[in-house]
């Protein structure tokens, strides 16, 4: 038996920070917006005689095996015998599952890239693993058992719920926290897919970064009643409404003014969201282009960002990123599934 599943990683476009529960609830208009895209995790199961799981992953060029004696549950969720399988091991464990299995993974996007690219990886699993073990598959149950796990692996607070999303439906995402479930709201559109192709270049800054610690920091102080903290969400909260606003009534241009507006509150809320490499590249690029605007993705600290621009800009953009090590990355947006 074999089965193969893939699902889009990410990049988050405005409001991120704000899918994190109870903060989502708390704050006024709060919307994540997202996009799939056409950086793919990838996963095959195959059945085998091998009294054990064997791992083959492309991301950390590396093969595992251990025997079933070995996969405990004790052993997977309350040790560190497995390093960064451990995710990977945890949801097995959701299905019982610590034999006769070969797994062949790659997460689709650069490691710390900021691209949500271990959590698509994790859902695109989820959903292989039901069909691989006759289980009906259902979104929302998939979203939160995955993002459970990945708290647990994390632990560093509470995990956003944003990243999940994009991989199991693909499109434009509009997604709102809401008391108990999460609603997602698909804004593909062929001509916005094209304008945001056309104005945002996805650029990885071969820095990695790890969002969960400036996720917690912000987390944190909102909850110490921090005020530039609490300003700082608010503040995201009113440009991601008016993003979305924005996308509703086509304004398409003003969609990428507000990205860029996004990115400018954010980087004022996380102080360390930016290295110094990245901003020298953008201070230099600026100069010979059409560039306007950056939004980190994720939580930053390093990792991918976008640029925000004229739409004429690209072949500036890329000549220039490869002068500073970086890597101008496909940014093509998925249709829905």
């Amino acid at each position: 038996m074999q089965v193969t599943k893939s699902g889009s990683v990410r990049v988050d476009l405005v409001g991120g920070t704000l899918d994190i529960e109870p903060i989502n609830l708390i704050l006024e208009n709060v919307i994540t917006l997202n996009v799939a895209t056409s950086l793919k995790a990838n996963v095959e199961l195959i059945k085998t005689d091998f009294d054990g799981v064997e791992i083959l992953s492309k991301d950390y060029d590396k093969r595992y095996s251990w025997s079933s004696n070995e996969l405990t549950r004790h052993n997977v969720l309350f040790t560190d015998m497995f390093k960064e399988m451990s995710f990977v091991l945890q949801i097995l464990q959701l299905f019982n599952i610590n034999t006769h299995l070969k797994i062949n993974l790659s997460s689709g996007a650069p490691a710390g890239s900021g691209l949500g690219g271990s959590s698509a990886m994790g859902v695109t699993l989820y959903k292989a693993l039901c069909e691989f073990t006759g289980r009906d598959f259902n979104v929302s149950t998939a979203v939160q058992r995955v993002k459970g796990v990945e708290s647990r692996i994390l632990n560093q607070g509470v995990a956003g719920f944003q990243d999940y999303y994009p991989a199991l439906t693909g499109g434009i995402l509009g997604i709102v926290g809401r008391e108990g479930y999460i609603e997602v709201e698909q804004l593909y559109q062929t001509e916005l897919k094209s304008y945001l192709e056309k104005h945002l270049s996805l650029i990885y800054s071969g820095q990695s970064r790890a969002s969960g610690i400036n996720n917690w920091e912000v987390y944190k102080g909102f909850f110490d009643k921090n005020p530039k903290v609490i300003a700082g969400l608010k503040k995201i909260a009113a440009v991601s409404h008016e993003t979305y606003q924005a996308i509703k009534a086509k304004n398409y241009a003003e969609v990428i003014k507000l990205i860029a507006a996004e990115g400018s509150a954010r980087e004022e809320l996380f102080p360390t969201i930016s290295t110094d490499k990245i901003k020298d590249f953008v201070s230099s690029v600026k100069k010979d282009s059409g560039v306007f605007g950056t939004k980190m993705c994720g939580a930053g600290g390093g990792g991918c960002f976008l640029l925000v621009h004229d739409g004429q800009s690209q072949d500036i953009i890329t000549k220039k990123a490869a002068e500073f090590g970086m890597q101008v990355l496909p940014f093509e947006i998925e249709m829905p599934l």
